[in-house]
This record gives structure tokens, C-alpha cells and sequence, in this order.
């Protein structure tokens, strides 16, 4: 099975939509959870990834820096 690599774009969006928000209203630089994201949500949202998108990336190291601009670094650098 061909994945596609994960964008900002895309991370923005998925985030948004586990949130219940407009991705433009998502920052890049802010911590998720400020945003109500928990780690529930988290875990949905890396499962998402690895199913679509072959992350393979930890819930722990999504947890520790939960910032879009981190995990675009941390999950490009996998692709």
C-alpha cells in the first residue's frame, strides 16, 4: 500500500477536525492542548497518520512538543 507523506496542511486540517475547528484558526507554533486537544484525540489523530500516512512516529513524541510546527519536522524527517 503506496502512503502519502503528511503536509502542514494536511496536519492543520486533521487537527482541526478532531477539534471541532476552522484550520485556519489552528496555529503552527502553539500548544495543541491549549486547544482542547487531549490525549484522546492524540491517539486518534496518530492513528489516523498511521494508517494513512505510515507514521510510525510515538503518541510520546507527538505528546512532548504538542505544536504543528513540531510535528512536521518530527514526522517529514520519517518520509
Amino acid at each position: 500500500m503506496t502512503t502519502t507523506p503528511l503536509t502542514l496542511d494536511q496536519l492543520r486540517a486533521d487537527v482541526a477536525d478532531v477539534l471541532g475547528e476552522d484550520p485556519a484558526d489552528i496555529p503552527v507554533d502553539e500548544n495543541l492542548v491549549d486547544y482542547g486537544l487531549d490525549s484522546v484525540r492524540l491517539m486518534s489523530l496518530l492513528g489516523r497518520w498511521r494508517r494513512d500516512h505510515g507514521v510510525t512516529a510515538s503518541f510520546a513524541d507527538l505528546a512532548e512538543q504538542p505544536a504543528l510546527e513540531k510535528w512536521v519536522q518530527l514526522l517529514t524527517r520519517e518520509a
